[in-house]
């Protein structure tokens, strides 16, 4: 299992939790993703490392930004 924890900007409700769950949850090998929207904070749990343009695109899908690292 792999864990990466990222940071959204743009987040202001729990629809927009929702949304970029619902995005990032189709990424290939992703088995959960945890998002707190009070920190940005999104983990995400994959069988194997997850690319982070993958999760930048779907997080960019969703209508928001994934901060610079």
């Amino acid at each position: 299992m792999s864990e990466t924890t990222y940071t959204v900007t743009g987040m202001t409700c729990a629809h927009c939790v929702a949304s970029v769950t619902e995005e990032i949850s189709e990424i290939d090998g992703v088995t959960d993703v945890a998002a707190d929207l009070a920190t940005g904070a999104v983990t995400v749990t994959s069988t194997t490392p997850v690319a982070e343009a993958d999760v930048r695109a779907a997080v960019e899908e969703a209508g928001y930004r994934l901060a610079a690292a």
